[in-house]
């Protein structure tokens, strides 16, 4: 499997046809026909990425990301709006509820496998650097925006990395909490 999707739409129809092109390239797909619903399967799976319609009855796909970029179990989980709206205006409030793309209907098929596929290459890497921050905690029992709270104020810190930018990007972690 290449990643799991949540597809979110009130019309069973999209829900079918997103499944089998996502299932035809080796997506795992978990599907909800509302908002509310959505939100209660993230309490259960862990989707790479979260498509996700925007007229729909009772909570809006806008009012829906907006809870899910609040919630910091979620927030990271990169959500395409997938939408018929085409005014600037649509997009700035699908923004500014933390959409991380737009899909606009009728999907293009060249346009939903990049957007999922890079956008769930992104959603892993983002996984990997949340499972290296806590074992990081877990190795100097505390979490790490606490360290100087732990009384390891002034401590060295060597760090073992052949990877650049993972080096670097360690580094900053300790410089940012001295």
């Amino acid at each position: 499997m290449t990643g799991l999707v949540l597809v979110v739409d009130d019309i069973p129809a999209n829900l079918r046809l997103l499944k089998a092109k996502l299932g035809a390239e080796y997506y795992g797909v978990a599907e909800a026909g509302s908002g509310q619903e959505a939100l209660d399967l993230l309490g259960t799976v862990d989707p790479d990425v979260i498509l996700l319609d925007v007229m729909m009855p009772g909570m809006d796909g806008f009012e829906v990301c907006r809870r899910i970029k609040q919630d910091p179990q979620t927030s990271h989980i990169p959500v395409v709006m997938v939408t018929a709206l085409s005014e600037m205006s649509d997009r700035l409030k699908g923004l500014e509820a933390g959409a991380d793309d737009f899909l606009t209907k009728p999907v293009r098929d060249i346009a939903l496998f990049s957007r999922v596929k890079s956008l769930a290459r992104y959603k892993q890497t983002i996984d990997e650097w949340r499972v290296r921050e806590k074992s990081i905690g877990r190795l100097l029992g505390t979490d790490l925006p606490t360290l100087h709270q732990a009384g390891l104020d002034g401590a060295s810190v060597m760090i073992v990395e052949n990877e650049p930018f993972a080096r670097d990007r360690l580094a900053g972690i300790f410089d940012g909490i001295a």
